[in-house]
C-alpha cells in the first residue's frame, strides 16, 4: 500500500458514520466529532455528517471514544434528528444556553 492510499483509507474511516438502535434501548454510533451537551433527556451530538441530536427518557451515556468517534446511548430512544448546516450555529447557540 502506497502513501496515496493510506491517507485515502484513513480519510474513509474518518467520515464512516453509522447509526445502530438496538429495541430502542441502546443506541451506538460512529463518527462523532464532539458531544457538545447531554442530559437524561437529550443529547447533541456533531458528527461527521452534522449536528445529530437525540431525544428520549433517562439517557444515559454508556460509553464515549473520543480517539475513535464512537458514542453509546442507553435509555429509551424516542428521536433522532439532523440539523441542516444552515441552521448548525444556530442549535449549537440554542442548546449551549439551555445546558450552562
Amino acid at each position: 500500500m502506497n502513501y496515496y492510499e493510506k491517507e485515502n483509507s484513513t480519510r474513509v474511516q474518518q467520515q464512516d458514520h453509522q447509526l445502530k438502535l438496538n429495541n430502542r434501548r441502546l443506541l451506538e454510533i460512529t463518527g462523532v466529532k464532539e458531544v457538545d451537551s447531554f442530559d437524561n433527556e437529550e443529547f447533541l451530538l456533531e458528527t461527521v455528517m452534522g449536528y445529530l441530536i437525540i431525544r428520549g427518557q433517562n439517557l444515559q451515556l454508556k460509553n464515549l471514544d473520543v480517539g475513535e468517534g464512537v458514542v453509546s446511548i442507553k435509555g429509551k430512544i424516542y428521536e433522532m434528528s439532523y440539523v441542516d448546516e444552515h441552521h448548525q450555529e444556530k442549535a449549537k447557540g440554542f442548546f449551549s444556553k439551555l445546558f450552562r
